[in-house]
């Protein structure tokens, strides 16, 4: 009688821990991080991880004192499309994920998010620029960067501004870099800048068969749409066969591994120049505390985008718990988040107030042109701001 009695204490007793560990289970939040983790474009990739990790930390105190547990679930896209859509599915399966924040690099995103759209997710993007990302009017993506339409246009008024008469374009192939690239393109046509050649290149280490035609053609500014890890060589290249002209770039190269690879080389001539639609850290009134949190934390100033990111996990972790509340503090549905990232309105965030339209995009953004005007990585936060405006996204 005692052993059948201790048997049936057991059995209620496991089965008390399997309902815990289940309603455990069933309370934790995940919101899902993409980004280069790893290779050449790490550096950015690792702190729009490191933003968003920051925001869940010190921001998902209401969600905890409704009993949930918030998680960040950091994926490594590598840069690669099949490799972010090979995450997409995994982060889509997991039903304790509700939002998702990335990508860097548009190529990746846009694939990416077909499958966030089929599974009704919402992904808030810090840095995607391709028109694609919004233009699809999913209402799952909605970003708080500009538009890549918006931002070579700038890049190519800018360079008229400084006198520039001539331009040779060269773009990476990329959704991005070739998009850029071609917006660069048709302002400068548009506005006067005679284009010299427009091409595209893989080529990562050497260029001499690059630059033979644009050197020839003698630019007065070589244009690279595309990221830093393979501008700043060509860059660097260029200065070593005699180039003295201007680069620019766009907020690929907004890194400061870019110092590192390009050296002096970004100084010489007449310099280098870059648009973007982050800009400094330091450039918006609202990320004092969040700098120095930051380098608190990971001992590092922050890279381009982690502000970014950090409000696009605010974002996220404000949409769950409003949806959570509509839902009687319950775990609200994917749906339910989706809408109500949409919904939010003038929300003050530390890169400024955010409001989305109809697509998913900012209602305005801002848009940088940055100089980089040291060669210390420590110090590419400081590099000089030239000019800032604020523009509506195409209508």
């Amino acid at each position: 009688m005692g052993k059948r009695f201790l048997g049936n204490m057991l059995i209620v007793a496991m089965l008390i821990l399997a309902v815990t560990v289940v309603g455990a289970q069933t309370n934790v939040i995940k919101i899902a991080t993409q980004s280069p983790l790893s290779g050449g474009m790490s550096a950015v990739g690792t702190d729009i991880k490191n933003g968003a990790q920051l925001a869940i930390e010190q921001l998902s105190g209401p969600l905890t004192k409704m009993g949930f547990k918030v998680e960040l679930a950091p994926f490594d896209d590598q840069g690669n499309p099949d490799t972010g859509v090979a995450n997409a599915k995994n982060i889509v399966a997991d039903p304790s994920v509700l939002a998702i924040v990335g990508h860097y690099n548009s190529g990746v995103q846009i694939p990416s998010s077909e499958e966030y759209h089929a599974a009704g997710l919402a992904n808030v993007s810090p840095a995607n620029t391709n028109p694609k990302v919004t233009e699809r009017n999913y209402v799952e993506v909605s970003r708080i960067c500009g538009r890549d339409d918006v931002q070579g246009a700038v890049g190519a008024q800018f360079a008229k501004t400084k006198g520039i008469k001539s331009a040779y374009v060269i773009h990476d192939k990329t959704a991005y870099g070739q998009g850029i690239a071609e917006y660069f393109q048709r302002e400068s046509k548009n506005i006067g800048i005679q284009v010299k050649g427009f091409a595209g290149t893989e080529e990562k280490a050497n260029f001499d068969s690059i630059l033979t035609p644009i050197l020839a053609s003698k630019p007065e500014v070589i244009y690279f749409g595309g990221m830093y890890d393979q501008a700043a060589v060509m860059f660097k290249q260029a200065r070593q066969k005699g180039y003295k002209g201007m680069f620019l770039s766009d907020d690929g190269f907004d890194s400061s591994d870019a110092s590192k690879i390009g050296g002096q080389a970004l100084l010489d001539g007449k310099g280098t120049y870059f648009s973007t639609v982050s800009g400094p850290a330091s450039a918006y009134p609202g990320t004092a505390k969040f700098i120095a949190d930051f380098k608190a934390k990971f001992g590092s100033e922050p890279q381009p985008f982690a502000a970014q990111s950090y409000d696009s996990a605010a974002l996220a972790l404000l949409a769950i718990e409003t949806a959570a509340k509509a839902a009687g503090n319950k775990m609200p549905t994917r749906e339910a988040v989706t809408l109500a990232v949409r919904a939010i309105k003038a929300y003050k965030g530390i890169t400024g107030v955010i409001t989305f339209n109809g697509k998913g995009d900012l209602v305005k953004a801002k848009y940088f042109i940055i100089q980089v005007t040291s060669i210390d990585p420590l110090k590419w936060s400081m590099n000089k701001i030239d000019k800032v405006l604020e523009i509506e996204p195409p209508k």
